[in-house]
């Protein structure tokens, strides 16, 4: 059954075929980011109009609640669904956004700043939790939700459009899977933090467009799931935040479909940036297993924390950072099958 687009405008089809993001306007109010983030500085143990309490430059918090995005952002919603190729091909779970904002402080040492894209030492594709394959349904979006303005230059994500090439032909060339840091299985310990992703973005033969997703609070960016990109450094000293929220797939990305109208415009950008109309002699050769990310144990410790801070202990501020300390679970990483209470779905 062909996709019919009822939302997504010609332009910002064009857009996402041609770079791999869109951005969705004015999907939420401020109003509503107030209320979302109402606890925020209470969780963190930071004080919002003192500067000198922000311990951290940068901070990955944990979930503690959801909100329905078809309540909060519809528009959001429908962007995401027709990008997907329907509503039906979505997992249930993709509608539960949680208040695991990021939160890109900036440090006095880099107001003013300007560090550029290859400088930065964080990038990566989304999904540290599965072993990636070409047509992973895990990962079939990637979401930025802008809770505060983000301003140039203030902490937005830096993203490589002509990098979606790069990582799709990787796994294209191993369908017996990869980490998530992109190691062939018995060679995880042959890559540290995000090496390879890294020497990408610093071949000019590969990667040459850099750009930064900018918006305005309530705006919500989409882009392709093997989109490489990275946090940057806040040159401005004023708190942005964001959110990551997943979008997962039903079943896998078809990129032989009978109809080629049928392709969703994911697909479609999978395939017109290998070069190929389709892959029909094309799969996987080796297990969809999931992985144990040392994140989890972190985040529950840290929502432990968050929680004291709430019921009005006064603990300190925050400490841990999903920056810092996941350089140190990217060492670690082991491919094995987490306990199912560990898993994505379960957390």
């Amino acid at each position: 059954m062909a996709v019919k687009y009822e939302f997504l405008t010609l332009q910002q089809i064009e857009h996402f075929l041609r770079y791999g993001w869109v951005s969705i306007p004015e999907c939420f109010t401020r109003e509503q980011a107030e209320e979302w983030t109402k606890d925020l500085w209470t969780r963190l143990g930071y004080d919002r109009n003192d500067p000198s309490t922000w311990v951290l430059e940068k901070i990955n918090m944990p979930t503690l609640n959801t909100v329905d995005v078809r309540d909060l952002a519809p528009k959001a919603w429908k962007a995401i669904c027709e990008l997907s190729g329907g509503e039906d091909r979505v997992a249930e779970i993709s509608r539960h956004w949680g208040d695991n904002f990021i939160v890109n402080f900036g440090s006095e040492k880099l107001n003013g700043r300007i560090v550029g894209p290859r400088e930065l030492d964080n990038w990566h594709v989304d999904g540290d939790n599965f072993i990636h394959f070409l047509d992973s349904p895990n990962q079939g979006l990637l979401v930025i939700p802008c809770i505060t303005d983000v301003l140039e230059n203030g902490g937005a994500t830096y993203i490589c459009p002509d990098g979606i090439a790069v990582v799709a032909k990787h796994l294209l060339d191993n369908p017996e899977g990869v980490t998530p840091y992109m190691a062939r299985k018995g060679e995880e310990k042959q890559f540290h933090e995000f090496q390879w992703f890294c020497e990408q973005i610093k071949n000019s033969d590969k990667c040459n467009l850099f750009q930064q997703m900018t918006g305005k609070c309530g705006d919500v960016v989409l882009m392709h799931p093997l989109m490489m990109h990275s946090a940057s450094r806040n040159a401005l000293h004023i708190p942005r935040v964001i959110t990551n929220p997943f979008v997962s797939l039903k079943e896998p990305f078809n990129f032989n479909r009978s109809d080629p109208s049928d392709y969703s415009l994911i697909e479609k950008k999978t395939l017109k940036d290998l070069g190929v109309d389709s892959l029909p002699n094309w799969k996987i050769e080796g297990e969809r297993e999931t992985l144990n990310p040392g994140r989890v144990a972190i985040h529950e410790r840290m929502k432990e924390m968050e929680l004291r801070r709430l019921a009005g202990e006064n603990i300190g501020p925050v400490g841990d950072s999903g920056v810092e300390v996941h350089r140190e679970i990217v060492k670690g990483l082991v491919w094995e099958k987490p306990e199912p209470s560990m898993t994505a779905q379960n957390v």
